[in-house]
C-alpha cells in the first residue's frame, strides 16, 4: 500500500466509526424526546462527503503525501476529537435537539459557534492538498460551503429551540 492509501483507508475508517457513533447517539438521544431539525438537507450532506471520499480514492491512491499538510491534518484531528468529546452522547452527524438540554458552552465552543464545521471545512480543503489535488480541495470546498450555509441555517433555529446556558456566549 502507498503511503496515500494508509492515510485514506485510516479517514476511511474513521468516517465509517463516526457515522457508527452518530447513529448510536442519534438513537438514544431520539428514545430521550429528543426531535431531528431539517433532516430534508442530510442526504445531501452525505453525498457530497461521500463523493469528496471516492474523488480521493480515485485520484489520490497514489499520489505523493504532502508532510506539511499531513501535520496540519493531524492538528484537525485534533480539534476533531475535542469537539466530539465536548459534546459527548450529544455528537451526532444530524442535528437533534434534546428536551430541556441546555447549549453546550465549553470547549471549542466557548470560541466558535460552529466548531465541528470549522473543522471539517479544513479537512475537506486539507486532505485533497496534501495529496497534491488543488482542484478538488476547490471544488469540494465550494460544494461544502453550499451544504452548510443551508446546514447552519437550520442549525442555529434548532439552537434557538435549546435553553440558553448561563455560560453560553453568543458570537
Amino acid at each position: 500500500m502507498s503511503p496515500a492509501e494508509i492515510i485514506l483507508a485510516l479517514v476511511t475508517a474513521q468516517r465509517g466509526a463516526e457515522l457508527i457513533l452518530a447513529r448510536h447517539n442519534t438513537r438514544m438521544l431520539m428514545a430521550q424526546g429528543a426531535i431531528e431539525i431539517a433532516p430534508g438537507h442530510y442526504p445531501l450532506m452525505v453525498a457530497v462527503h461521500a463523493a469528496w471520499l471516492a474523488a480521493l480514492w480515485i485520484f489520490g491512491h497514489e499520489q505523493p503525501v504532502s508532510g506539511s499538510a499531513l501535520l496540519v491534518y493531524l492538528a484537525l484531528q485534533a480539534l476533531r476529537a475535542w469537539v466530539m468529546a465536548t459534546l459527548g452522547a450529544r455528537w451526532t452527524t444530524r442535528i437533534i435537539v434534546p428536551p430541556n438540554a441546555p447549549l453546550i458552552a465549553s470547549g471549542p465552543y466557548r470560541y466558535l459557534r460552529h466548531p465541528n464545521y470549522a473543522v471539517v471545512t479544513g479537512e475537506i480543503a486539507v486532505l485533497p492538498l496534501m495529496l497534491h489535488l488543488p482542484e478538488l480541495a476547490v471544488l469540494f470546498t465550494a460544494l461544502n460551503a453550499l451544504v452548510l450555509f443551508i446546514r447552519i441555517r437550520a442549525e442555529d433555529r434548532a439552537l434557538q429551540l435549546s435553553p440558553k446556558s448561563a455560560t453560553h456566549k453568543t458570537p
